[in-house]
């Protein structure tokens, strides 16, 4: 049947109203889960990234269960784990971390005032999670580890504070400008960093924390050294939240 001129109008409108409406919905989803990824959320999660991405934690749900999730990770070792605090403390903190990261930086005071109030109760440990979405995390990632390596531990972490403080004013540039305020060969750990000697270093890091369930920075795990349990700390929580998490860790 052929059909008449204002019958084939009609029939184009309703097609074109029927793509128009699949490609909103298309873009729609498209950008909410974008908007989620840079703010560290996911689709159907609450303050956690499904996929690789930050946690917000303070900004966010923080909400913890009761008893605390276990995650099974790489053993923490004093000779190889970049460590701080106590080296013969029972109870360890591993932190899996991005210099790039928002809540990584707000969370670091967190972890400063936990190391005072406990003591050699407890000893902390730096792990490497450069997120793929934060192009200055990975260069500083490796940064760090020149620093490490020309310099000393001492100067690992004076590092470390530094990034974070200055962050997100930090530049890849201006990475060995920092090594150099610590009095170390500027040119030298420049052409460390240009190197990327230590990128199959981070990228072990970030591998193993991937391996183990990790999906997100911050990720904080509270590792018991004699027993090999864990307690899992999510996101860039509150000092009394985290410090609840704890306590009940080690009084478990």
């Amino acid at each position: 049947m052929v059909k008449s001129p204002l019958q084939s109008l009609q029939s184009n409108v309703v097609l074109i109203l029927g793509v128009g409406l699949v490609l909103g919905f298309v873009v729609g989803n498209l950008y909410t889960r974008l908007n989620l990824l840079e703010k560290g959320g996911s689709a159907g999660t609450s303050g956690t990234q499904g996929v690789q991405g930050e946690t917000t934690g303070a900004t966010g749900d923080t909400t913890q269960p009761e008893a605390p999730r276990e995650l099974t990770i790489k053993k923490p070792d004093p000779k190889k784990d970049h460590w701080q605090w106590s080296k013969d403390a029972q109870y360890v903190l591993v932190e899996y971390s991005d210099f790039e990261c928002p809540f990584c930086g707000s969370f670091a005071p967190t972890v400063k005032k936990l190391g005072e109030d406990y003591g050699d109760k407890l000893g902390l440990v730096y792990r490497h999670f450069p997120l793929s979405f934060h192009p200055k995390a990975m260069p500083a990632a490796l940064a760090s580890e020149c620093v490490a390596a020309l310099g000393s531990e001492d100067d690992f972490w004076k590092f470390h504070d530094v990034v974070f403080a200055k962050m997100p004013a930090v530049e890849i540039s201006g990475l060995a400008d920092i090594a150099a305020d610590l009095g170390l060969n500027k040119a030298a750990i420049q052409d460390c960093i240009d190197s990327a000697k230590y990128k199959d270093k981070v990228q072990a890091q970030l591998d193993e924390g991937t391996t183990a369930g990790i999906a997100a920075t911050p990720t904080t795990v509270v590792y018991d050294m004699k027993t090999g349990k864990s307690a899992l700390i999510e996101g860039a929580l509150p000092y009394e939240q985290a410090k609840k998490i704890i306590d009940t860790f080690m009084g478990s």
